[in-house]
């Protein structure tokens, strides 16, 4: 089964820069940029900003590997699977013919997430 990549992105986020947004434009800032799923799971984390800012770098992954302008911040939805480990469902239809696999990883300062875009076998 080979699935060709299509593209790749990474990103590394700064969790003091994604605090002072939040701080700044709160709820408005919020609900541009993550979905309603995303921001109940960000409830049930110990860091509230250092798992925003995985959820942010994860989305900026995906826009840079899937390189499609038209793509919204909330037309990406990056979850857990019940292991835990990350996925994206792209909520617009556009990924019909492709799978999106997401990697997050965060320390205190700096969430860093990479994304690889495969065609659908």
């Amino acid at each position: 089964m080979d699935k060709s990549i299509i593209g790749t992105g990474v990103d590394i986020t700064e969790v003091r820069r994604l605090r002072q947004a939040v701080e700044k434009w709160g709820n408005v800032f919020l609900n541009r940029i993550f979905t309603a799923q995303e921001l109940e799971n960000a409830k049930t984390r110990g860091s509230l900003y250092q798992y925003l800012a995985g959820r942010f770098a994860a989305k900026e992954a995906v826009f840079k590997a899937m390189g499609d302008s038209e793509l919204s911040w909330k037309e990406v939805e990056i979850l857990n699977d019940k292991d835990g480990r990350p996925y994206c469902a792209i909520l617009n239809g556009r990924a019909k013919k492709i799978d999106v696999h997401v990697s997050i990883s965060h320390v205190k300062s700096y969430a860093v997430a990479n994304a690889v875009i495969t065609q659908k076998a």
